[in-house]
């Protein structure tokens, strides 16, 4: 494959990836060709840099803890239409691509795939052009598209978010803090998805959100700190 040669040297690009060493290295590569401008831990971060930034281009890792890199870039895009999103995951899961493909103009790239997919992804959307990894099928992420929107309408924006902080084993006072709720109020989210989904255990509340993605197994409960550049 030819190597990629952009015109863009200008783009300006956020970083969001939860691992500090894979973010900074991220940050060393992108900055030969790019403008980087940001670099966040976790999804919370991204979306109050991006719109205090309001960068050309994320690259995000999907799962990134108190705000997942999905969620986080639905709304961005909600607020910011322009941006486009370079997701960048471990995971080779077509369901996490469907849902990506639910933003539109997006990319999907692996993170063993190497610099030059990662550069060609970039320059695909700069150009208003999605970019799936070939190691995905195309009849596998079209078949989990329509799952992906469904279950992505299953919950409200503030029961994924406490959800995912719950599965992250995070305390209810800290998910209160967090959300700027009341403890009681988070407690009523709680009960109210166990009702409406007839999950019966904490351990089911937790598998139910890595059935949504909003965890992946690879998740732990940490607290990031944000990046200044």
């Amino acid at each position: 494959m030819e190597a990629f040669r952009p015109n863009t040297l200008r783009t300006r690009i956020l970083i969001a990836d939860d691992h500090l060493v894979i973010a900074e290295a991220l940050h060393l590569f992108l900055e030969r060709t790019f403008s980087v401008i940001g670099v966040v831990t976790d999804g919370r971060a991204m979306m109050d840099e991006a719109i205090r930034l309001s960068p050309d281009v994320i690259v995000a890792d999907i799962s990134m803890p108190i705000l997942n890199g999905l969620d986080a870039a639905r709304r961005i895009h909600e607020a910011i239409p322009h941006v486009k999103f370079v997701f960048l995951t471990m995971h080779n899961d077509p369901n996490l691509a469907a849902a990506a493909l639910e933003l539109g103009r997006v990319a999907f790239v692996l993170k063993h795939e190497g610099g030059q997919a990662l550069l060609q992804a970039i320059e695909q959307v700069i150009h208003g052009r999605s970019y799936m990894t070939p190691k995905l099928r195309t009849t596998d992420w079209v078949e989990a598209k329509a799952r992906a929107r469904q279950q992505s309408r299953d919950l409200t924006n503030r029961q994924r978010d406490f959800l995912q902080l719950f599965a992250e084993g995070r305390p209810m006072k800290e998910i209160a803090s967090i959300l700027d709720l009341s403890e009681k109020t988070v407690e009523f989210h709680k009960r109210h998805i166990m009702e409406a989904f007839n999950v019966r255990s904490n351990a089911d509340l937790v598998l139910f959100a890595l059935e949504r993605g909003l965890i992946t197994v690879d998740s732990e409960p940490h607290h990031p700190s944000r990046t200044a550049l």
